[in-house]
């Protein structure tokens, strides 16, 4: 019952990853390429925070 209420302490870092995906496919198209980069960077990070997690 009480799992019920506890968060997946993931779904943070999901939504977030999601967002920056977006955005930096947006930033991509209006050409701003080393803003998209860093976007990417940023991205790599969480997934490898995500991957770690999960792996524990």
């Amino acid at each position: 019952m009480l799992s019920f209420f506890s968060s997946d302490p993931n779904k943070k870092l999901r939504k977030q990853r999601k967002e920056l995906l977006r955005k930096a496919m947006e930033t991509q198209r209006s050409g701003d390429l080393r803003a998209y980069a860093s976007m990417m960077k940023e991205i790599e990070k969480i997934e490898q925070k995500l991957n770690g997690d999960t792996a524990k």
